[in-house]
Formats: structure tokens, C-alpha cells, sequence
């Protein structure tokens, strides 16, 4: 740490009067955690032996008070973010405070203990002075396998938890500092991948550091301010939440969005948040979302509680404080036995993904009834990642790809912007790694992850281009993957289009190609083969025809939208060529085309309420 507290706090402080801490001491607290939640994250990414912790970021660090309420966190995937406190909580309950002592270090995966799905792996560590619990760092990320009976951690076809890997609800790793070498051997034996203990064991580093850190930090301020402290930035959060809240419209808004199918092919799995935004109090109600039984789509309450706090925080003045206080102030209601939240045991691997992530899109659609300014869906269109096992001839040992490298895909525009970037927002910092290092690690070749013209949503702001990925096998492989966002792809908003869907194909050069329907269950690929994966591209924000003619033919010059599709989709003529760069506006036709499309508007019937992408919202009060 390169934080002088001296210096930035002079002596210890008192506490102010009625036992509250002034301001700059708070944010001086404040900013000293969020430093340390930042360095174990980044503790990971050095110190971890896999791609998908040393390369890809999908981690997040969170530090709690010791009654598991989150006072600070660090830039990362949102959706961890907002997953670390429950398996915390759930540790807190059922061990008891007594059994959280200095130098213990924690693990927990149960979804249906707090977390998303089992590939996420919560290690967390207490700050105890004189046996009092006083904080709790906590790093969660994903590992590439849970054991159970398909390698990569996801088992789309599972029958239920048990059948997707082993659960670990809580155990401790580290005894008083001491390393219990019996657990650690149980958690190796249960994982198929040799660097698992590795990447487990920088969690675990990372979490005991951040706990001396703060121990620095109590010692420096004492216990009475830290804990008050926390409660001040806690009621800060709630305050300012209340405040941006009361200056929505009041009302209810309702809405839906669908996934495609589940990886059992079950079409059309719908989302329904009904929002209830009344003064300062924001309710978000999923009563009405599919409650199939029979489905293999399944969101954990930790999970869908992460994704809903994620969409409204980026809803929001990024100034407020992502802590309890901001969780609290939203009223969830989230019926068990939906989709969002299923009766204990149903397996969640694919649900984690869709419908959780779809969590994003329906908040974000219904809200765009009043808030369209703020409505840019945090989600993704991907299923699940596309695992590929075989055999590695360099080393004689079976490999799992995750299949991790950059993409590009279902970014939507935002008001006043165009989307940007190779992954969605919702993916927050998640980082994806070079063709150059996934060749390096396994058998195969990237051969192109150019930009799909045309991919992208027409709108006065055009959403992200998805990108034409080509992957060669080069030795005998077996892929394993669920694909979604073919029928519902990525929504406009406000009047912008929607993206263009996906389209995974395997085998894509060979006389026997297989195109993903919905779950691709160990396909076999010959070396030489190749996987085609069309990513679809992001919504588009706001009127196409408002877009203005000059950036339109920026996007042709660039390769984002071709000649046909800029007089397709938003009315520009062009004239020249391309490939002599001579293209120039034809204004008068630009004119008449768009004249001829919005004449063709008020001749087309549209449905009540409906918005893009077959979601439908209404509305009511004021």
C-alpha cells in the first residue's frame, strides 16, 4: 500500500458528537478500502495460473463489515460485485462470529448459498481486533472447472445442482493462519484442472493481504470509527439513492423481455419486472416471470439480485456509493419458483447467464418508458462460453478452452453516444485475452474476429458491430456450448433498431456442418475443422433518420454499415465507390428516401406499448 494515513488523517480522530465521524475522515476510510479491494483484484491477475483469472479480469473484490454488510468494492464484473455478500452472510449465520478469527481464510461456491453458479469461487478472509470482528475482504472469480459430470463447469443438461459439481456452502482453508491441508487436497481432488489450487491459492493471498491491510487501517483509527464510518457511508449511499429516486416520475411501468429457449430447446423463456417508482421508494416485482418447471433455465436469487442492482447502478449518478445502502433501498420481490428464483437444487451453470443477465434488458426496456435518456441494457447475448476439449499433443493432456479470446458483440448505443468496445458492458472490466496467448496455450488458430458490417442497431446513435470469429481446431476436438439471442437479439431503445442476432456454426468448412440450434453436446470436430461464430451486434439508441448524413457515411468509410444498408436503414444515398473512396452524399435523394420511410411509418400499424425486440411495456400513474 502506498497510502499514508498519517499524513492524509494527522492522529487518531474522535469521534464527533452522537458518535459520527465527519466527512473527510469517512471519505479518506472510504477511499483507503476501495485502494485495498483494488489491489487484490489486481493480486490475482498476477499471481493466478489460468487465462481466465491472469488474462480475462473475471474477478471483483468487495471488503464488509463484520455483519456482512458491503462497505466497498472495487471496479470489476458487476454482476460479482453485487454476489459477494450473501455466501458471507450465509458463513456469518451458520458458523457463528466466534469461528471468524485472525488469519482464517474462507471459501464458499453454492449458488443456493449466495452465489451465481459454482464456477464462481468466494474467498473471504476477517479483520478481528481484541475478538471483535470488525471487517471482512472478500475476492470472488471464476475458475474453468466445478468437477461434476461435464468439464469446463458448465452441464446445460443437467439434471439438477449436484449434477453440474461440487458445492462447498463454506469452508475454512486457513486455521488461525495455519493452512489445512486436508480441505485444499479435497477441493484439488474434486477439480479436473491442474492450475485450480493455484488460482485458488491467489484468491486466498489476495483476501489474507487485504485483511493485514485493514488491520493497519483499525489500529490506525480504532474500531469506533471504522464501524461508524461505515454506517455513515452505508446512510450516504441510501440518501443520495432516495434523492435521485424522487426525481423519477412516479408510476408503475411493466414489461418483458425473452430469452430464446433453454438449452433443452424450451422456446421463449419471458422475464416481467413490474417497477414501482412512488416518492423516494423504488420496488422491482418479477411476479409474472416463467414459472415452467420443466425448464433448464434457472437464475439464483443471489444472482438475479446482483444483475438488478447492476442495471439500476448504471441508471444512476456513478458518484454513489455501491455499498449496502444502495442495495437496501431497493424493495425485490422475486417469487421462489421462478426463473429467478427456483426451488432449491435446480441446476443453474447456463441460468447464471440467461435469464440472469437478461435481468438487464427488461429493467432497462421498461424504463426507457420514462428514463430512455439512461435505458442502455447491461447484458449479453452469448448463452454460454464455447468449450472446446481435446487432447494436447505438446503435452499429452487434456485440455479445456474456454474459448476466452476477444470478441465483439451486443454493445447498445446510449443516448449522445455511439456503442463502443469488443464485449458488452455488462462484462464490466472483464478483459479478454490475445488470439496470440489462447494459441500459445492450446491447439488452435484464429483466423479473423473482423467487425460484421451492418451488425450493429440502426438508431440516431448506431449500436456496437458483433464480429465474425473463425476458430481452427487442430487436433481431434469435442465442443460443448448453448447459444442464445438467435430470435430475441439485442433491443433498440427509443426508437432504435435492434441488433443482428448470433449464429454459431461448428464443422463450418466441412461437408458436414452443424449449425447450433440451442445446445451443442460435445460436438466432435476433426482437426482442420472450424468454428464459425457470427456475434450479433448492440440496439441502436433513437431514430435512425436523426442521424446525420455526414457520420452515416463515416460508418461506410469505416466498414460499420455498408452503402445498401445506409439507404436501407437510415435513408442515406450515397454515390461513388467504395473501394475508389470516392463516396459523397446525395442530399436531394437523401431527402426523398427518408421522406418515403417516414411516410411508411404512419402507414404501418404498430402495437400498443410494444417496444423492439418483441418486449412490451406499460404504463401507469404519474
Amino acid at each position: 500500500m502506498n497510502v499514508d494515513l498519517e499524513a492524509l488523517a494527522g492522529p487518531r480522530t474522535r469521534l464527533m458528537e452522537g458518535g459520527t465521524v465527519d466527512p473527510v475522515t469517512s471519505e479518506v476510510i472510504r477511499g483507503y478500502m476501495e485502494t485495498v479491494c483494488f489491489e487484490m483484484a489486481m493480486y490475482v491477475s498476477r499471481t493466478a495460473t489460468t487465462p481466465i483469472l491472469n488474462q480475462s479480469n473475471e474477478r471483483n473484490a468487495t471488503i464488509l463489515d463484520g455483519k456482512g454488510r458491503l462497505a466497498a468494492l472495487s471496479v470489476g464484473i458487476p454482476q460479482f460485485m453485487l454476489t459477494s455478500t450473501l455466501p458471507v452472510r450465509f458463513a456469518l449465520d451458520f458458523l457463528g462470529v466466534d469461528e471468524f478469527r485472525h488469519g482464517d481464510v474462507f471459501v464458499a461456491n453454492d449458488p443456493y448459498h449466495g452465489g451465481g453458479h459454482l464456477p464462481d469461487y468466494n474467498v473471504f478472509a476477517p479483520v478481528v481486533v481484541d475478538g471483535h470482528l470488525v471487517l471482512i475482504s472478500s475476492i470472488q472469480c471464476h475458475h474453468g472447472d466445478t468437477g461434476g459430470a461435464v468439464p469446463g463447469g458448465y452441464n446445460v443438461t443437467a439434471q439438477d445442482i449436484w449434477g453440474e459439481g461440487v458445492r462447498w456452502p463454506v469452508v475454512k482453508v486457513l486455521d488461525r493462519g495455519v493452512e489445512r491441508r486436508d480441505v485444499l487436497y479435497a477441493l484439488q481432488i474434486n477439480n479436473r484442472l491442474d492450475g485450480y489450487l493455484g488460482d485458488l491459492r491467489a484468491q486466498i493471498g489476495a483476501a489474507k493481504q487485504a485483511a493485514d491491510e485493514l488491520a493497519e487501517l483499525v489500529n490506525r483509527y480504532g474500531v469506533e470509527m471504522i464501524e461508524a464510518s461505515v454506517d455513515t457511508m452505508i446512510d450516504y449511499a441510501a440518501r443520495r439513492f432516495g434523492e435521485e429516486v424522487e426525481a423519477w416520475p412516479d408510476g408503475v411501468y411493466e414489461g418483458d423481455a425473452y430469452v430464446d429457449h433453454d438449452p433443452l430447446g424450451n422456446p421463449d423463456i419471458r422475464l416481467h419486472v413490474k417497477i414501482t417508482v412512488s416518492g423516494s421508494k423504488l420496488t422491482i416485482d418479477y411476479t409474472g416471470s416463467d414459472e415452467r418447471q420443466e425448464l433448464q433455465a434457472w437464475s439464483t436469487y443471489g444472482n438475479t439480485r446482483g444483475y438488478t442492482v447492476a442495471q439500476i447502478a448504471a441508471m444512476m449518478d456513478p458518484e454513489i456509493p455501491k455499498n449496502e445502502g444502495f442495495f437496501n433501498s431497493i424493495e425485490l420481490i422475486v417469487p421462489e419458483g421462478c426463473v429467478l428464483n427456483p426451488h432449491p437444487g435446480r441446476p443453474v451453470s447456463a441460468g447464471t447467464h440467461h435469464p440472469g443477465a437478461d435481468i438487464g434488458e427488461v429493467i432497462a426496456v421498461t424504463l426507457s418508458q420514462v428514463l430512455p435518456d439512461r435505458a442502455v441494457p447491461q447484458t449479453y447475448k452469448t448463452g454460454i462460453p464455447t468449450t472446446i476439449r481435446g487432447v494436447d499433443p505438446r503435452t499429452g493432456a487434456t485440455f479445456i478452452d474456454g474459448s476466452a479470446e476477444v470478441y465483439a458483440g451486443w454493445c447498445n448505443a446510449a443516448k449522445g453516444m455511439d456503442a463502443w468496445g469488443a464485449v458488452s458492458a455488462s462484462f464490466g472490466n472483464l478483459w479478454k485475452a490475445t488470439a496470440e496467448i489462447n494459441e500459445s496455450l492450446y491447439p488452435h488458430i484464429q483466423w479473423s474476429r473482423d467487425y460484421r458490417t451492418d451488425s450493429g442497431g440502426a438508431g440516431q446513435w448506431r449500436g456496437g458491430c458483433g464480429s465474425h470469429y473463425v476458430k481452427e481446431v487442430r487436433v481431434p476436438s469435442h465442443v460443448y456450448t448453448y447459444v442464445v439471442g438467435m430470435k430475441y437479439p439485442m433491443p433498440g431503445i427509443a426508437g432504435g433498431e435492434k441488433g443482428e442476432p448470433n449464429k454459431l456454426t461448428l464443422r463450418a468448412t466441412s461437408d458436414d456442418p452443424f449449425v447450433v440450434q440451442h445446445t451443442a453436446d460435445w460436438v466432435p470436430m476433426a482437426a482442420g475443422d472450424r468454428i464459425i461464430y457470427d456475434y450479433g451486434g448492440g440496439g441502436g439508441w433513437g431514430d435512425p433518420l436523426l442521424r446525420a448524413p455526414e457520420t452515416v457515411l463515416d460508418d461506410v468509410l469505416d466498414e460499420y454499415v455498408s452503402v445498401e444498408g445506409a439507404r436501407r436503414d437510415y435513408g442515406v444515398a450515397l454515390t461513388g465507390s467504395l473501394e475508389e473512396l470516392t463516396l459523397e452524399i446525395d442530399h436531394s435523394a437523401t431527402e426523398a428516401r427518408r421522406a418515403e420511410m417516414r411516410a411508411g411509418r404512419l402507414t404501418t400499424p404498430s402495437g400498443n406499448g410494444s417496444v423492439a425486440n418483441g418486449t412490451s411495456g406499460g404504463v401507469s400513474g404519474g
